[in-house]
């Protein structure tokens, strides 16, 4: 019969009490991902559906695994509770909660990740969170982001492949992200903008920076050219693309195929750099500098589980009271009805012109609630259209990205610019949205913004704020995107200057018919 000496007791007892505080965190987290399941299904859904986020699924084994690894050193840190970062937990949660009645999906799936690596820090202490700190933080990986970067990457992308041809000495015409070689057409849509491309570099290079070297600055170095490199080579991979089709007559490359040209000529460009990246690798050093956490003697160390089941509990009650609140604000009951919102010249200035159509509409998620009123003043015709949300909620909701001036490319319309406009309108300023959008036969310049309730602007970011304070202090959802448009030949600015004549006379008249529907819901 063997006996057991005290030091082997108290390094017995000690890894006993970590793996029931590793246990115990685990249950909290699933506890997380259960409370805000809503959130959690987003992600996951996403990564079911999307090819371009199906790396998801291997972003919390990769973590597990970093973890794992490094679990000798962990058996010598101190687990002790910090409770000062509730605080950050509460903030965290009043985050969700405005991202929740603002429908701000991103934001709500980044702040429950977010609340993972927060509870591991109350629960087991800041010191073994910091030590696991790039596993934790690479848990971001999992949210579906990047529909934002589409945008810049397609005007990059444009942009890159117009100069390569023009410095080839290929004459092109471009209009936006639309261009015409002698050969044909083409145009950089969303699938061509290198968003996948980007963000399997960006995971991948961060997870090889991470294994690969020990050098922070190698590291960061590494990861930046992961994020370069990338953008660059689908703009050269455009480039190859348009040339492949021009030089062939459009006969290569101008279907299916040239996807797969793209994800070939990627997968070349990644192999290069990680190659490249490989000679300086320092994942065979050792880091022989001692941890200022470890403790020599285990029996040095006390954990105390009456303590950690404390935070645990207070992690559990924190992240409880935003959904319940969240719940509290959504069953306010409100009128469903919304009114007519009724736009008319009191000065008979601008008459109804019933006769007019641009065989244009813009597109919306939802089932807001339209309106459509032509005008005309002697030979100036506008068009308003008001689109009106009530009870916004996820997937109907007035600012998305599925809300789009043209939606199908196959509507005889395309927008071959957006740009800010600064308008005055007498002694006040408004920032308006303006497009120009283009068929065969008609131009017509575009002017947008937003209205929720007594403000005005067209910052999307700002009108999600507006939205989310709005519902937080019970004054309701209700918002709308308010588009004037004219049509002009060829001078821009004529249109501009009908566009701006029409506000001075009926903004004040767009703004009191929006307001006496907000009255009439609240009544």
């Amino acid at each position: 019969m063997s006996v057991q000496l005290p030091s082997e007791i108290a390094v017995s007892t000690l890894v006993k009490k970590q793996k029931i505080s590793a246990f115990v965190t685990s249950l909290v987290i699933i506890l997380i991902l259960s409370v805000y399941h809503e959130v959690t299904w987003s992600i996951i859904s996403t990564w079911i559906r999307s090819d371009t986020y199906a790396h998801g699924f291997l972003i919390l084994p990769f973590s597990v695994y970093m973890i794992w690894k490094q679990r000798d050193n962990l058996s010598l840190l101190k687990y002790q509770p910090s409770f000062g970062w509730l605080f950050v937990l509460g903030i965290l949660g009043f985050g969700w909660l405005l991202a929740t009645l603002a429908s701000v999906l991103v934001v709500e799936q980044y702040a429950l990740i977010a609340m993972i690596p927060v509870a591991v820090c109350i629960i087991m202490g800041h010191r073994l969170a910091w030590a696991i700190a790039f596993p934790l933080a690479y848990l971001f990986f999992a949210v579906p982001f990047g529909e934002a970067l589409i945008p810049p990457l397609i005007d990059f992308t444009a942009d890159f492949t117009v100069t390569a041809l023009q410095m080839t000495g290929i004459p092109v015409y471009r209009e936006g992200s639309f261009f015409s070689l002698s050969s044909g057409n083409w145009s950089v849509v969303e699938a061509c903008s290198g968003l996948r491309y980007l963000i399997a570099s960006v995971t991948l290079g961060t997870l090889y920076a991470y294994l690969t070297y020990r050098s922070l600055v190698k590291r960061i170095f590494f990861i930046v050219l992961s994020i370069v490199v990338p953008i660059v080579a689908n703009g050269m991979r455009a480039y190859l693309i348009v040339m492949t089709g021009h030089l062939s007559n459009m006969q290569l490359a101008v279907g299916v195929d040239h996807l797969v040209y793209g994800w070939v000529f990627f997968g070349l460009v990644m192999m290069l750099l990680f190659w490249i990246g490989s000679f300086w690798r320092e994942d065979g050093l050792e880091n022989k500098t001692k941890n200022e956490n470890q403790v020599a003697n285990p029996q040095a160390d006390n954990i105390s589980l009456n303590s950690m089941w404390f935070a645990a509990s207070l992690v559990g009650v924190t992240i409880l009271i935003w959904p319940a609140y969240a719940s509290y604000l959504n069953t306010t009951t409100e009128n469903n009805l919304i009114p007519e919102v009724g736009i008319i010249d009191p000065l008979g200035k601008w008459e109804v012109n019933q006769d007019l159509s641009f065989d244009w509409t813009p597109s919306y998620i939802g089932e807001p609630r339209k309106f459509l009123y032509h005008f005309k003043h002697a030979d100036q015709s506008v068009s308003v259209h008001i689109t009106y949300y009530h009870k916004q909620n996820q997937g109907a909701e007035l600012i998305n990205y599925g809300n789009v001036l043209v939606s199908d490319k196959y509507s005889g319309w395309r927008n071959i610019g957006n740009t800010k406009r600064h308008i005055s309108l007498d002694s006040n300023a408004l920032t308006i949205n303006q497009s120009q959008l283009q068929s065969y036969t008609t131009n017509l310049l575009v002017w947008r913004w937003y209205w929720l309730g007594n403000k005005q602007t067209a910052n999307p970011y700002f009108a999600k704020a507006i939205l989310a304070m709005n519902k937080f202090l019970g004054n309701g959802d209700d918002g709308a995107e308010v588009i004037i448009t004219t049509s002009y030949n060829d001078h821009l600015e004529e249109a501009a200057v009908v566009l701006q004549d029409f506000l001075d006379d009926m903004l004040p008249v767009i703004v009191r018919g929006l307001q006496t529907a907000q009255l009439s819901n609240e009544e």
